[in-house]
């Protein structure tokens, strides 16, 4: 089903160009989870064999996940707790999972925000405790464009530079993907020792 998928996508990419890459990465981050491996790895490669400009890859990656990322948000914004209780199941979201989302985000909103843009798994459902605590429109939007521009570039440049060379992008997306959650946890280490200290002297 995955690679039946995946062929989908990487045939829509080459069809389509950056539109392409532009609709599948705001499929992928609203509520349609998908790896965007199988987006972006692709149209960096095509980049580097002159099919598609690396810039507007990168612009259009980056345009896609930040409307995905939107859509949660007002969704989640407009519509509330009470409906995506009641049907947040059909997109895989459960109470559970909402309620544990939203307290966490009540006390870490930014900082959220912007890592959970970089972990696999969270990263289409970090809008959604987002829009139900209505963060401020421009706060959300720009650590979501922190987050979906470093995976995403991360994604285009392992296409670009290893080419069609699947075993070397599979081992280094691993390399990267454990350098994203170092990175991660440096900068949660910080923010948590920034707000012991705050609380400390309060």
């Amino acid at each position: 089903m995955l690679g039946e998928l995946a062929n989908i996508i990487v045939n829509t990419v080459g069809e389509w160009g950056y539109l392409g890459i532009f609709i599948m990465m705001a499929i992928e981050s609203s509520f349609i989870p998908f790896p965007s491996e199988i987006v972006m790895i692709p149209a960096g490669y095509l980049s580097y064999k002159g099919e598609l400009n690396l810039t507007m890859v990168l612009l259009s990656g980056f345009g896609g996940s930040m409307v995905g990322a939107l859509v949660n948000y007002f969704l989640a914004f407009s519509l509330g707790r009470k409906f995506l209780y009641t049907y947040g199941h059909y997109f895989l979201m459960k109470p559970a999972s909402l309620d544990k989302m939203e307290n966490f985000f009540l006390k870490h909103g930014a900082i959220s925000t912007f890592t959970g843009r970089l972990i696999p798994g969270i990263r289409q459902l970090i809008s959604i405790p987002a829009g139900l605590a209505k963060m401020p429109l421009a706060l959300f939007s720009l650590y979501t464009f922190l987050g979906a521009a470093i995976w995403s570039s991360v994604l285009v440049f392992l296409g670009y530079f290893l080419g069609d060379n699947q075993e070397l992008i599979h081992q280094y997306k691993q390399e990267f993907t454990y350098g994203i959650f170092a990175f991660i946890l440096l900068i949660l280490s910080v923010y948590f020792y920034l707000q012991k200290r705050k609380n400390a002297n309060n």
